[in-house]
């Protein structure tokens, strides 16, 4: 009441003044909600750009992540283990997954990767040369 007197303020203008405040707030409030939408659709779509699309056969050679080994860590050791066959795929994500001694397991399909054998002529050493001490 003392804040109107000193303003010499109707109640009813203060009234109105504090509802078109509360309004410009709300607008102020949605246009920042539909920005944030704006930013997170455009943040999805260059994401689903650079995400590679992964097809994997029956009868591939697979490389399966040991999340185990994230305990003992290692600068230089592998995470990956195997390969394994695989025989199954199944809808939802899952591979069934086959070891060298026929044991064979289900895993979720994001914890593979393809496994690209050597040639064997990368391995082969072509010419030697000798360095004598001089």
């Amino acid at each position: 009441m003392w804040a109107m007197k000193k303003f010499k303020m109707d109640c009813y203008e203060a009234a109105e003044q504090r509802l078109t405040g509360m309004n410009e707030l709300d607008e102020f409030r949605l246009k920042a909600y539909e920005s944030s939408a704006l930013y997170k659709e455009k943040m999805k779509k260059y994401h689903d750009l650079k995400i590679e699309k992964r097809e994997f056969m029956v009868r591939d050679l697979m490389l399966l992540y040991n999340s185990r080994l994230c305990l003992f860590p290692g600068k230089f050791k592998s995470k990956w283990t195997g390969p394994y066959l695989n025989t199954q795929l199944f809808p939802h994500g899952a591979v069934e997954l086959e070891a060298k001694e026929g044991v064979r397991f289900m895993v979720n399909r994001q914890r593979i990767k393809i496994y690209f054998e050597y040639a064997e002529s990368a391995n082969e050493v072509i010419e030697a040369y000798y360095l004598e001490k001089v």
